[in-house]
C-alpha cells in the first residue's frame, strides 16, 4: 500500500510517498481503507521535531514512528476474530496512527465509530483531533453550561470552527475572536458576536465571559483575567511555537500557576482519544448541530503541500488528504 513516511526530523521536504507493508489486523483490530486524512499541528510538531519536548515521546534523534496522521475516515476492509461490533463494509472514521495510507489499523474499542450517512468521507475525516479537543476543552475542562457566555479565540481555526458550533449545541452565548477575512464565517457557523481582532481588543471591551477557550495563546494571563467573570475558566489549547525546548508549555504553566490563588482559573489540556466522546461528536453530526468546515483538499501524494501550509500558522478550518 501507498503511505506517507518520513525517517528524519525536519520541514515538509523530508516527506516521501512510499510502498509499504498492508498492515494486518489483530484480534481486537478493524482494517480501514482510508477515503480521507487530515492534518493537525501535532501532526506538524511531530513531523519537524520541536518542541524538543515531543521527542521524548517520538525518538531523540529520529522518529521512532515513521508513519504520520491520526485523524481518518474510511470503509472497513475486514477485521480481527474477536471484533463484534464492526463488519466489512461500514464507514466509519477516528483516530489512528499512520492515518495518511491507504489502509490503517485500529482497537475496535479505541476512537473509532460509524460514520453518519449525511457527512462526507472528507467531513468525517476531519473530526478527530480537531473536534475532540473543542470538546472536551469547553465541556470538561470549561465545565459550559447551557446559558453561559463563552469567547472561543481563534474561531475560525480547526479547532476553533468546531468549537463555535460545539459551544451553540450546549445553548451557550457565544463571541468569536478571528481577523476581518474570516468575519462572515464565524457568524455563519453560529456566533452570536464575532470580534475582529485587528479592529477591537477583546479584553478591553468591557465584556466579561464565563469561559475563554484560548487556541491563538498570544495573550497574558493578565490580559485573559479582563475577559473572565469573577469565577470565569481560561481553557488554553496549544499556544506560540517561540519557545525550540517546551514549546507552549512554559506559557500555558505560567498562566495556570498565576490563576492558583485567584477565583479565576487557567486550564491546558491535551484531547484525548475517547470513543464515548467520538459518538457524541458524530450525533452532533448526524442532527446537523455541527458541521465540518474543509478549506483544502489534498492528493495523498501532495501531503507536504497541506503541511507547508499548515505551517505557515494562516491555515483557516481543516486540510484535509483525500486517499
Amino acid at each position: 500500500m501507498k503511505a506517507i513516511v518520513y525517517e528524519e526530523y525536519g520541514a515538509p521536504d523530508v516527506i516521501e510517498l512510499r510502498e509499504v507493508e498492508k498492515p494486518v489486523p489483530a484480534d481486537d483490530e478493524l482494517l480501514v481503507r482510508v477515503r480521507a486524512a487530515s492534518v493537525n499541528p501535532v501532526d506538524w510538531h511531530m513531523l519537524i521535531g520541536m518542541p524538543y519536548l515531543v521527542r521524548l515521546v517520538a525518538g531523540l534523534r529520529r522518529p521512532k514512528d515513521t508513519r504520520l496522521g491520526s485523524d481518518f475516515a474510511g470503509i472497513v476492509e475486514s477485521v480481527g476474530s474477536n471484533v463484534t461490533q464492526f463488519r466489512p463494509g461500514d464507514e466509519v472514521f477516528g483516530i489512528g496512527d499512520g492515518a495518511l495510507a491507504e489502509y490503517v489499523c485500529v482497537r475496535e474499542g479505541r476512537a473509532v465509530v460509524r460514520k453518519p450517512e449525511n457527512v462526507t468521507f472528507e467531513e468525517a475525516g476531519a473530526v478527530g483531533v480537531a473536534a475532540l479537543t473543542a470538546l472536551q476543552g469547553l465541556r470538561d475542562k470549561g465545565h459550559l453550561e447551557q446559558g453561559q457566555r463563552v469567547l472561543i479565540n481563534g474561531a475560525s481555526g480547526g479547532v476553533g470552527t468546531f468549537a463555535v458550533q460545539i459551544a451553540k449545541s450546549f445553548g451557550a452565548d457565544v463571541a468569536g475572536v478571528c481577523s476581518t477575512q474570516n468575519v462572515e464565517k464565524a457568524r455563519a457557523l453560529g456566533a452570536d458576536r464575532v470580534i475582529d481582532y485587528t479592529r477591537a481588543d477583546f479584553t478591553k471591551n468591557g465584556h466579561r465571559y464565563d469561559v475563554m477557550l484560548d487556541i491563538g495563546g498570544t495573550r497574558s494571563w493578565r490580559e485573559c483575567k479582563r475577559a473572565l467573570d469573577d469565577t470565569g475558566i481560561l481553557v488554553a489549547v496549544g499556544g506560540p511555537k517561540t519557545n525550540r525546548l517546551v514549546g507552549p508549555l512554559g506559557r500555558r504553566l505560567g498562566q495556570r500557576l498565576l490563576s492558583i490563588l485567584g477565583s479565576r482559573k487557567a486550564v491546558f489540556f491535551i484531547a484525548k482519544p475517547e470513543k464515548a466522546d467520538l459518538l457524541a461528536l458524530s450525533e452532533l453530526l448526524e442532527t446537523g448541530k455541527v458541521k465540518p468546515f474543509v478549506e483544502r483538499t489534498y492528493d495523498l501524494g501532495d501531503a507536504a503541500d497541506a503541511f507547508r501550509y499548515l505551517g505557515t500558522g494562516h491555515a483557516q478550518g481543516k486540510l484535509v488528504v483525500t486517499v
